[in-house]
Parts: C-alpha cells; structure tokens; sequence
C-alpha cells in the first residue's frame, strides 16, 4: 500500500506537505498523517494506446454500492463518546475484496466488496482510537497504528492482522508491533513499501530505528539528537541536521545498512526560513523563504536556480522517478516539472476541490500515468460548501482529463443492478424513478449528487477497475462500470 509517516500527537493538525515515490508519506515539520500513492512511472511506447484504454475504463463509471462506517445499534464495543458519533471518512484502503475505511473518530470498519456486508470493526479495545492504517503486501496483512485513552492519547501502538483473519471477522488475531519502542509525542513510525522497511524515531531518547517490513526485524539504529528530519528515497535515506546560520549539514546514508554514502554541507541565506528540503535520487531540492528554488546534483555539485517567481512554494509533492520529474500542488492546482526547473505539463479542467490539497482525496495509478482526484464542480455558482464536486481522471504526463464522474453521468444503470430492479435505461438517460428502483436494489441511499458532495477520502482499486470514495457522513461509495 502506500508509504507514510505517522506522528505520536493524538489530532494532527490538517495541513499537509507530501513526498512521494510509489506512495506518498507525512509532512514532518508539523507532524501530520498524510498519504498520497507512491508509485514509479514508465515510459511507454504504446502510449495513445494506454491513454485510449484508459478512458475506456472510466468512462462509464457509476454509482453501484454505499456503505456506512457508522455503528447506530453499538455492534462496535467502544466506551469513547466521541468514537460513537458519526464523523467524516478520512481513509481509504482496499485489499484483495476488502474496503476499509477509517472514520475521523478513530472506528475503522471492513466490508465484503463481494458480499457488500460489514465484516467487523477493526477497533479490539474499547478505548482505541485508530489513527491511520496500512496494507502489507509482503505478507498480506492490514497494521493498525492506534492511540489509547488508557494512555492519554500519548503512544501510538501498531498491530498486525492478516486480511483472512479479518475476511473471518476475527479483527484480534493479530499481534502487536514495535512493543520495545517508545513512541510518544513526537515519536513517530513511517511505513515505506518502496525499500521494503519500517522507520519508528522515539523522542524520548532520540533514536532513529529501521526495521524490515517483511518480517519486522531491527535492522540497525541511528541515534545523534542533532538529526532534525529524515527523508526516505529508492535505495537511501537523507539525513538533515540542525542549521547554523550560512548551511544546513546533510548526510545520505544505504537504506539497506545505514552506510554514509556521502556527507556535506548545503551553503543557505542567512535568516531566511528554509521552505523545504527534499532528495530526489540524485538531485537536492531546497527552498527557502522568498529565494529561488536550488536544484543540487549532489554526485558533482553542480547547481542550477529557478526564479521564485516561476516556482513558488507548493504545498505538496509527487515524484515520478522514472521519467526524472515530480508533480507540485499549489492553491488546488496540479503541475508537473522537470529536474531542469521547467514546467512540462499544466492540467487542464483539474482544478482541487480542497484547497490544502488533501491527498486523501488524490490517488496516481501504479504506472503513475493517470492522477484521479476530487475536483471543483464544473460551474462556478455550483462550487459551494454542500455542492456536489467531481471525479476527475487525467492523464500525467499530458494534462488531457480523460473521463470525469459528475451528478450528470455517475446515475445508476438501471439494466447493471441485481435483477430485483425494474425500468430501463442507462446513465444519464435514466428517470429519476428508474434511479430511485435501481438505487433500493443496490443499496445505495443517497443520489449521485449527495455522493459528490464533500468527498473526504478516495481510493482507485485497480485490480478491480473501481473507485472508492468517503464523505463527511461517513459513508463509503463504490463507482464502477
């Protein structure tokens, strides 16, 4: 699933800063859970080809199925007040048949994609609080990282469950993980599925620790309390330490062992705050407060600038590693860059519909050809608070937006539901009626309207072709062909 980075603090502030290869992972200078697909793009012959598959896949997608992460007739044994109240889906993820999804309260519920039943809740003691989840693909497993009120909100724990345990129902066959670390506030454990490792850092004595994903194994220790932030790329890890007043020092250490490939100093302004430092194999990214960004080849020194006025601050980042560039979001809008500091490609008609750039609510597919997000409506006068947004699916490395899902063509097909349903037609020729019988048999209560309003989470399962939203609700729809 995708890499990311979880703090010790137990309500993370919303603003966000992304990094990403494969999955994306947390912004650590505010210390918030942040998620965005971390995946490699190739560079492909047959490319009218895939981009003309692709709109085929979502052209026709519609609203099949709702479920609801809500528990009103206390199934869940929870003795939190705030756990039992309906919030908004803040996570999305889906493994093999299994949806789960993860509400802002801290209930996590799994449902059946091929039975459409709620399996279970995942929350096995009364006072966890679920704080965000993570798929293991090397062993086929769901790891819960949770707060508890027993502990004042103040450690996060980790737990391992296979998904069969789950399919069954049986949410607390798991184990735990990381028991032998403190990680409090502002400890933290990140999830990187690229190498294939675990970082957790305990504040309490300010260790840095990686472990293997595959079978939780330490694998060594970094411990010097001058380390201010660590970044994980492919194959390295880039160590930032406390800046004097003219550098920042930076050390690139093996992901594998923990061997300093490299150390050096990076010459920074004086009194200026530094916006961001970011590794991109090679390449050195860093900003700092009203100067231009410095693109460093870190193998022969070699830097380059872009105006401030051409690349501005953005609020989060994807980078592509395969084709050398990476994706920039600022202010709802998406670009994509080179490593020679100029802009590729602009998107057109894929402007976000939240501002902060909630990644929840943006997926790049595992070629990372295609970003699917939550978009403004396509009328200005529609875009307001409880206004239905849309879906839209673009092509990366074009900005062309392939197929969109809106209040006009995300209606039931009527002649795809169970047999149950009556009337005829499909998609947006059908009669509000024919959607009413359609949506009964299906079960799903709300329009296609009401499902495109406020999307709080989004997930593209694309061994299934579908796409999973959440709203503020709490409800969770499926959009399929």
């Amino acid at each position: 699933m995708e890499g990311r980075r979880i703090s010790a603090s137990p309500r993370p502030c919303s603003g966000r800063r992304v990094l990403a290869k494969k999955r994306v992972r947390a912004d650590a200078y505010i210390n918030s859970v942040k998620k965005l697909q971390r995946r490699e793009i190739s560079s492909k012959k047959d490319a009218a080809f895939s981009i003309s598959n692709s709109h085929h896949k979502f052209r026709n997608m519609h609203l099949v199925e709702e479920y609801d992460t809500h528990d009103p007739k206390g199934h869940c044994p929870l003795v939190l007040p705030f756990l039992m109240k309906r919030t908004k889906v803040i996570e999305i993820v889906a493994a093999r048949d299994i949806i789960f999804a993860l509400a802002h309260s801290g209930v996590c519920a799994a449902f059946n994609r091929e039975t459409n039943k709620r399996i279970c809740f995942l929350n096995v003691c009364p006072d966890e609080v679920i704080r965000s989840l993570f798929y293991n693909k090397n062993n086929d497993s769901l790891i819960t990282v949770s707060v508890y009120a027993s502990d004042n909100f103040s450690s996060l724990k980790c737990r391992s469950t296979r998904i069969e345990y789950i399919r069954r129902g049986k949410p607390d066959a798991g184990f735990a993980l990381f028991e032998s670390e403190s990680l409090k506030w502002p400890g933290f454990v990140e999830f990187d599925d690229v190498n294939g490792k675990v970082l957790t850092y305990s504040a309490q004595d300010s260790v840095y620790k990686v472990f293997d994903l595959k079978n939780y194994t330490m694998l060594y220790c970094i411990s010097d309390k001058n380390v201010q932030e660590i970044k994980i790329s492919p194959g390295i890890m880039l160590l930032i330490f406390n800046r004097s007043s003219s550098h920042v020092p930076l050390k690139i250490l093996s992901i594998e062992d923990g061997t300093v490939l490299k150390a050096f100093h990076h010459l920074l302004h004086r009194n200026k705050k530094v916006d961001f430092i970011e590794q991109f194999n090679e390449k050195l990214l860093v900003k700092q407060e009203n100067e231009n960004l410095q693109i460093l080849d870190v193998r022969n020194a070699d830097l380059m600038e872009v105006s401030r006025t051409e690349f501005m601050t953005p609020s989060a980042f994807i980078f592509l590693y395969e084709n050398q560039l990476f994706l920039t979001f600022r202010k709802r809008t998406v670009s994509v860059w080179n490593f020679r500091g100029e802009l590729v490609t602009s998107f057109e008609d894929h402007l976000l519909w939240h501002p902060d750039c909630n990644t929840n609510n943006i997926y790049i597919t595992s070629d990372q050809d295609l970003i699917i997000s939550y978009c403004k409506a396509e009328s200005e006068d529609q875009w307001m608070e409880g206004s239905a947004g849309s879906i839209n699916i673009s092509n990366i490395l074009t900005g062309k937006c392939l197929a969109k899902i809106n209040a006009t063509n995300g209606n039931p097909k009527v002649d795809e539901c169970s047999s149950s349903s009556s009337g005829s037609g499909s998609g947006s020729s059908s009669s509000k009626i024919a959607a009413k019988k359609c949506n009964r048999s299906c079960q799903v209560r709300s329009t296609v309207a009401e499902a495109l309003e406020d999307i709080t989470s989004l997930f593209y399962d694309e061994e299934r072709n579908e796409i999973y939203t959440g709203n503020r609700h709490g409800l969770v729809h499926v959009w399929s062909n």
